[in-house]
C-alpha cells in the first residue's frame, strides 16, 4: 500500500471516530425536566451525536436539543445546573466530571 492510500484510510478511520456519538453517565438526585419530560432520580446515560441528546435509564428514553461546548479547564466532579423559575427542575446544563464537556440544554 502506497503512502497517499494509507493517509487515506487513516483520515477516514479519524472521521469515523470523531463523528460517534458520545456517551456520559449521570446521576439526577431530584426530580428533573429535560425536552420537555420529568425523569425520577436515578442513574442515567446520555448519549450526544449532533445537537440531540438521549437520555436512558431502563426502558425510559428521551430526546433533547443539546449544545456541545467546551471549557477552558477540566472539571472537578460532574455537577448539574438547574433553573426553575416555575416551581419545577429543569435542565440547563450538565459539566461532565474530568472532561472539558459542558452539555447545554436549552428548555
Amino acid at each position: 500500500m502506497n503512502l497517499s492510500k494509507l493517509t487515506l484510510a487513516f483520515g477516514t478511520l479519524a472521521l469515523a471516530v470523531a463523528s460517534a456519538a458520545s456517551s456520559y453517565r449521570v446521576t439526577f438526585f431530584q426530580p428533573s425536566v429535560i425536552g420537555g419530560s420529568e425523569l425520577k432520580p436515578g442513574d442515567y446515560k446520555i448519549e450526544v451525536n449532533g445537537d440531540k441528546a438521549v437520555i436512558k435509564a431502563g426502558k425510559n428514553t428521551v430526546e433533547a436539543a443539546v449544545k456541545v461546548e467546551t471549557a477552558n479547564e477540566k472539571f472537578a466532579s460532574t455537577a448539574v445546573r438547574y433553573a426553575n423559575g416555575d416551581g419545577k427542575n429543569r435542565i440547563e446544563e450538565i459539566r461532565v466530571g474530568g472532561t472539558t464537556t459542558k452539555l447545554v440544554f436549552n428548555n
